[in-house]
């Protein structure tokens, strides 16, 4: 379209940093202080993002060739491993030169549309002392990947919240979604939930989002939890059940002590039904030292090594605090995972902003 409307009204003829997506082989041309995301976007390319500010990490991006000024510190969000192999964010990136080149290892053209439903908070279960199980009814099927999220707004609360969807997506979308949520101190939306004051009252839902999800093939899974990280890791192993995916999985699951442990079951009926090996060890980092507790104590990411001293052929699946997630990449890359096979979900806590959540309107 741009270059359309260049050929018909007119326009400078100087020429435009110009940007080649690989493995896609698609070139796009870019206008004077643009971002690449803002560049990709514009021009219809399906590429993967969120926030659009630096923050969610979703655009992380592979420079090849090339020099980018950075709007914002990539050090931020992107770890020190990813800075060293010459990762960017796409949202924060603009071109210092004619040509640059980088890699994706994806575009999102194959995910479902993001769409915006009406839903009902229906109810809420306690799984631990601060995460409960929010059930949403939505106004008609949402359709996601295993992996994805969805976000949450309410009339009276400036910013959307992101939550994991917790369980295996129907083929044809579900109206009833579960999520984890975890009591965030002086969180507006997790506050009025665990108040109980969001029972029944309408939510404006905006999914699916994110570009966290399995990878195809046979390799060994490493996958990592902590908190209420666990829901988007569960929801891929249980719709990895459903289909029947044969590969050899290790579920690491981090807790502060033992009453912050959860789906213990569910986890048990995996391992029970799983077509491969699947090892399962939780690891309690506070649990105090008289306790009963003879499991594994310490760092979750420092179990790692125990499932291989040579990672080179694996992937991992990681989900939950920053922290954790980047001590598990540096544990990982260590252990001879190339970054490139390391897929992971920071959850991060927003600021509060302000007082508790009073719902506008109540559910019909």
């Amino acid at each position: 379209m741009r270059k359309i409307l260049k050929s018909l009204f007119g326009g400078s003829a100087e020429a435009r940093p110009v940007v080649e997506i690989r493995p896609q082989g698609i070139r796009i041309e870019l206008e004077p202080g643009e971002t690449i995301l803002q560049a990709a976007l514009a021009q219809g390319v399906a590429y993967p993002h969120n926030c659009t500010v630096g923050t969610c990490g979703s655009c992380k991006t592979h420079l090849t060739e090339g020099k980018v000024k950075a709007l914002s510190d990539f050090g931020y969000t992107l770890t020190m491993e990813e800075l060293a192999a010459g990762y960017i964010l796409a949202c924060q990136a603009v071109p210092r030169q004619a040509i640059t080149v980088v890699e994706i290892a994806d575009l999102c053209a194959d995910l479902p549309p993001r769409e915006s439903f009406a839903g009902r908070a229906v109810s809420t279960a306690a799984l631990t002392h601060d995460i409960v199980k929010m059930v949403v009814e939505a106004d008609r099927p949402v359709k996601y990947v295993a992996g994805q999220y969805a976000t949450f707004h309410l009339e009276s609360m400036p910013r959307g919240r992101n939550y994991s969807f917790a369980e295996a997506p129907q083929r044809s979308g579900s109206k009833t979604l579960t999520f984890f949520v975890r009591k965030v101190p002086g969180g507006r939306f997790t506050e009025a939930l665990f108040a109980g004051k969001l029972a029944g009252h309408m939510l404006r839902v905006d999914a699916p989002h994110g570009n966290f999800r399995l990878r195809p093939g046979e390799a060994q899974m490493i996958c990592i939890a902590g908190g209420s990280g666990l829901a988007p890791l569960l929801s891929v192993l249980e719709d990895m059940r459903k289909r029947r995916v044969r590969r050899p999985c290790t579920l690491l699951f981090g807790a502060r002590t033992q009453r912050d442990l959860y789906a213990l079951d569910q986890i048990a009926n995996l391992a029970g039904s799983w077509l491969e090996s699947f090892n399962f060890t939780p690891v309690l980092s506070h649990e105090p030292p008289a306790s009963a507790w003879t499991g594994a104590r310490g760092w979750v990411t420092d179990f790692i090594a125990q499932h291989g001293s040579n990672l080179v052929q694996a992937e991992a699946y990681m989900c939950g605090p920053p922290p954790m997630v980047d001590a598990g990449i540096s544990k990982l890359v260590e252990l001879g995972m190339p970054l490139e096979r390391i897929h992971f979900d920071r959850f991060t806590d927003g600021p509060p902003d302000g007082a508790a959540v009073v719902p506008a309107t109540a559910a019909a």
